[in-house]
């Protein structure tokens, strides 16, 4: 599919939403999704009251561990959204990702797996804990599979999308 453009901004797509009922255990792609002002996605297990409430990972980024031999789709590394044409690594905390109305606030960049997981030790690697980003619900509504995807800098940062 062709890069979305608004004017001179580059716009990215999301490609699957995901979620999961328990905590540790894959995650389902569903159509659409509610995301709930500081809390997350409605119904999945990750959603709360703390910094990561939604998780974030680029589908280039799943490509990169399909090239390693990996059968793997969106939601295989717990994320919630998955999106395209987005480089999501290289976000900062306190940016913002709006996807249709709805908006989020980048809280973290990666995180630190506590255990090896079955893709790591199938590939001898992982995207999530460098690639992924966490960020919490400011503004709710729904969202859908092939919702825009736009970056919001925080002040004073430039615009990087």
């Amino acid at each position: 599919m062709a890069r979305i453009t608004h004017g001179d901004q580059p716009i990215g797509r999301v490609v699957a939403i995901s979620i999961s009922a328990r905590k540790g255990t894959p995650k389902t792609n569903v159509p659409a999704a509610r995301l709930i002002p500081d809390w997350g996605i409605e119904h999945d297990a990750h959603a709360g009251p703390w910094h990561r409430q939604v998780s974030l990972l680029a589908i280039e980024s799943i490509e990169k561990m399909r090239a390693k031999g990996l059968d793997v789709g969106p939601g295989a590394f717990a994320e919630n959204i998955t999106t395209e044409f987005i480089k999501l690594p290289d976000l900062r905390v306190g940016d913002r990702v709006r996807i249709a109305q709805t908006e989020l606030e980048i809280t973290q960049i990666g995180k630190e797996c506590q255990a090896r997981c079955a893709i790591f030790y199938a590939a001898g690697d992982c995207v999530m804990p460098r690639e992924g980003i966490f960020g919490r619900v400011v503004t709710g509504g729904d969202i859908h599979v092939g919702d825009p995807v736009k970056i919001i800098p925080a002040a004073g940062t430039g615009d990087r999308a």
